[in-house]
């Protein structure tokens, strides 16, 4: 693979990066020659949500520009769980689960970056040399180096403290995650690690490590760097990646192709440029352009080239067509539509049948949307709070929300 110096100028061009360990160091690495990078995922799931893709496009533009991707799955850190930015404790898996989900996750990350052909990427598994080390061996070898004061001062413990439940075991993680960029560095050359910011202490911790093990042992070990991009938030700074269903998935079986799609499409106008810029390949100044001219063309767009990176061209293609006759209401019995399904009896009053639903919030927000004509069933207007759904002889309804959100509700008696 032809080699890219324009790495950095293209994640920052694209907004992707935020903190950095070493600025110019980062800069000067990126441009002399190809280097090795590792982004980690740790599999708390059998899948990867939106904010793990985020971090993917990252370690792709650099994999693009010919360098070396390490992806690294924590198989051993999952074990454990990240207190960061946590009120309470992660809930504890089995290794089987852990195991389970390491599988899983390692055959998705093959569809967002290259694992074969020109500069394949390298997926490892912390689980492979962490549960080697003995509890004593590692605590004189990497836990010496680590001052408890210091990594209380830091953000990622910030919000358990408060709660006052940290926990010793969720203190060891920062220590792994640490040793792990050393062993990588070790056995790979990798010299940089990325991730989103709410990674930033335990990286910082990586690259402290290894200056203090270099101290400490004279060992030949060259600068490691970290780089962090921002956390995916909308304009109004909400974390972005939860749809009315919960988490945006990336695995079809979790969140549709077309439940994808139109995510997007309902995004704020305020968020097409930056998704555009994240999420596609699209030139910088050619997206500017679509979204001074036409911000709704190019969020519809940007729906389309993001489901497609995710679920294929077939799949999103199938999604826009699908979208496109809903909101003409040409094809209320279309396959592609989420299905919700919910238990009431024969006649119910429609407040009370749209508070079931996990697309309207309350039955306040249901009053709300009723009084500002926003609910439609059957693609018949709901005109007041007083009416009564008759579902005696039906097996499902389509209830839209608004312009663009629409739900076939499955009726179990």
């Amino acid at each position: 693979m032809e080699f890219k110096n324009n790495a950095f100028e293209q994640l920052a061009k694209r907004g992707f990066v935020f903190q950095t360990t070493h600025l110019e160091e980062t800069k000067k690495a990126l441009k002399s020659g190809p280097i090795t990078f590792y982004i980690g995922i740790d599999p708390t799931a059998d899948d990867l949500h939106i904010g793990h893709f985020f971090g993917l496009q990252m370690a792709r533009i650099l994999q693009d520009c010919g360098h070396r991707c390490i992806v690294l799955v924590g198989g051993a850190t999952a074990l454990i769980g990240d207190p960061t930015n946590k009120t309470d404790m992660r809930k504890m898996l089995s290794k089987e689960e852990v195991a389970r989900n390491a599988r899983e996750i390692s055959s998705i990350i093959k569809r967002f970056v290259r694992v074969d052909g020109d500069n394949p990427a390298i997926v490892v598994d912390n689980a492979d040399w962490l549960k080697s080390i003995s509890y004593i061996d590692f605590l004189r070898d990497v836990g010496v180096h680590f001052n408890v004061n210091e990594m209380l001062a830091k953000d990622l413990y910030k919000n358990r403290l408060m709660k006052g439940g940290l926990t010793f075991m969720e203190m060891g993680y920062m220590l792994m995650q640490s040793f792990d960029f050393v062993h990588l560095n070790d056995k790979f050359g990798c010299i940089l690690q990325i991730g989103g910011s709410d990674q930033w202490g335990n990286i910082c911790g990586g690259v402290e490590l290894s200056r203090k093990m270099n101290f400490k042992d004279g060992a030949p070990r060259p600068l490691m760097m970290g780089l962090t991009c921002p956390l995916l938030t909308n304009a109004d700074g909400i974390k972005m990646g939860k749809t009315e269903k919960g988490t945006l998935w990336v695995s079809r079986e979790k969140t549709s192709a077309f439940e994808f799609f139109q995510h997007f499409v309902n995004c704020l106008d305020a968020d097409v440029e930056r998704l555009l810029k994240f999420f596609t390949k699209l030139d910088v100044d050619e997206i500017k352009k679509m979204c001074r001219e036409d911000i709704v063309k190019a969020k519809k767009r940007m729906a389309f080239e993001v489901t497609k990176l995710v679920h294929g061209e077939e799949e999103a293609l199938k999604a826009q067509e699908a979208a496109i006759k809903l909101f003409e209401n040409k094809d209320l019995e279309n396959e592609n539509m989420p299905i919700e399904e919910i238990k009431v009896d024969d006649k119910i009053n429609i407040v009370e049948f749209l508070s079931k639903l996990s697309i309207i919030k309350s039955k306040s927000e249901a009053r709300r949307l009723i009084e500002q004509g926003g609910i439609s069933i059957n693609n018949k207007k709901v005109q007041n709070e007083n009416e009564i759904v008759n579902i005696k002889n039906q097996n499902s309804l389509i209830v839209k929300k608004g312009k663009k959100c629409f739900v076939r509700v499955i009726i179990k008696k």
